[in-house]
């Protein structure tokens, strides 16, 4: 008889396979860190091995145990002795903890749906971290899952089959038309989203005191007692900082009572068109500015797309309000603490991720209570 035999499988402990669960969790999320740290920087996630970034120091396969490892050496490197982010032991343990869960949630009906959300919620965790220190959600995650969730609904249909009766999927045809459709309407209605939040709320005016002076710097702009960087503020090519000079001045020439239109790729002084890398600062005295923002950025369509993809159509809809509270929560919150201004970028993806986790957790019995 086969160990893989499902009466063999019956016959050990359930909670036997959570401590597994949990254990595999806190491995995967030892990779995770690898790729948390390497992709937004365009570096191979397997080449080189893993290494201290400070010393390059070839880490051995024991002291790159998770968890303990990083308990052991006192969040520090063996060999220079240089600090290692907090960050590292937290996504290892988040990782084992949220395995646990789902096979704690899933795995007594449904092992194979349990082991399919193990895989979504590292690619969730992964996305997090990256959007949070970043503002970028890769590919890999965004693309990468949606034809992920579209293949693993067609072998796995009972991804989607919590619903009342007439949401039931059980063929694999079935759960490959719920992967499909969740993928088209998330990617849909946060596209929609996307677009209607830029034209209501494309343009942020700020007023100053009278005769303020604002600099522009080769990544900055210097605003009275705080500093912006470009990447916060040009998101799309169209998008341009605008505002009417009083006074205009570059290291070699100045204006008077001029219009003036910034963006990434262009320089708009009156009739005057500069490359903006090619002028290295710029001051200008002026009693407003009109800053370009963004509602959401195409990271996270695609990204609910993979949502749509691996969790079905309701729960797009379950994620978008749920991560639109904890977002606007969370921002006022940081607007209050003085951590982040009204205009500043906020990383959509992690409220996205947390919204889809209590999706998986809670929201889906949720709504079966609702609809019967």
């Amino acid at each position: 008889m086969s160990i893989f035999d499902p009466k063999v499988l019956a016959q050990v402990p359930f909670h036997f396979w959570t401590t597994v669960t949990f254990v595999f969790g806190c491995v995967v999320g030892s990779f995770l860190n690898v790729c948390i740290y390497r992709m937004p920087r365009g570096e191979s996630i397997v080449h080189p091995p893993s290494h201290c970034p400070h010393c390059n120091y070839s880490i051995p396969w024991y002291l790159n145990i998770p968890l303990f490892t990083w308990v052991f050496l006192r969040g520090r490197c063996a060999n220079c002795r240089a600090p290692i982010s907090v960050r590292y032991f937290l996504v290892e343990f988040l990782t084992g903890l949220l395995f646990a869960a789902c096979w704690l949630k899933y795995g007594a009906h449904w092992p194979w749906v349990a082991l399919v959300y193990c895989v979504f919620v590292a690619g969730l965790v992964a996305a997090a971290f990256i959007d949070f220190e970043h503002y970028i959600i890769p590919d890999e995650f965004t693309i990468g899952g949606i034809g992920a969730g579209i293949v693993c609904s067609f072998f796995i249909p009972e991804l989607h089959s919590t619903f009342p009766d007439f949401l039931r999927f059980g063929k694999p045809e079935q759960g490959l038309y719920a992967g499909c459709f969740g993928a088209v309407i998330g990617a849909v209605v946060i596209y929609g989203i996307v677009r209607l939040g830029k034209l209501a709320f494309g343009r942020h005016e700020v007023q100053f005191e009278p005769n303020t002076k604002i600099v522009f710097t080769e990544s900055t702009l210097k605003l009275p007692g705080q500093e912006i960087q470009y990447g916060e503020i040009f998101y799309r090519d169209t998008d341009a900082i605008v505002f009417q000079a009083q006074r205009l001045e570059l290291i070699d020439r100045c204006y008077v009572n001029v219009a003036v239109r910034l963006r990434r790729d262009r320089l708009q002084i009156g009739e005057e068109t500069l490359d903006p890398e090619q002028v290295a600062c710029m001051e200008a005295v002026t009693d407003q500015i009109v800053l370009p923002r963004e509602a959401m950025g195409l990271g996270d369509v695609k990204f609910m797309a993979a949502f749509g993809a691996f969790l079905g159509w309701p729960a797009v809809f379950f994620v978008l309000a749920v991560s639109s509270f904890i977002g606007a929560l969370a921002g006022l919150t940081m607007i209050a603490l003085k951590k982040k201004e009204r205009y500043s970028q906020i990383p959509f993806g992690p409220y996205l991720v947390v919204a889809a986790l209590v999706w998986i957790f809670i929201g889906r019995d949720w709504m079966v209570w609702w609809f019967r």
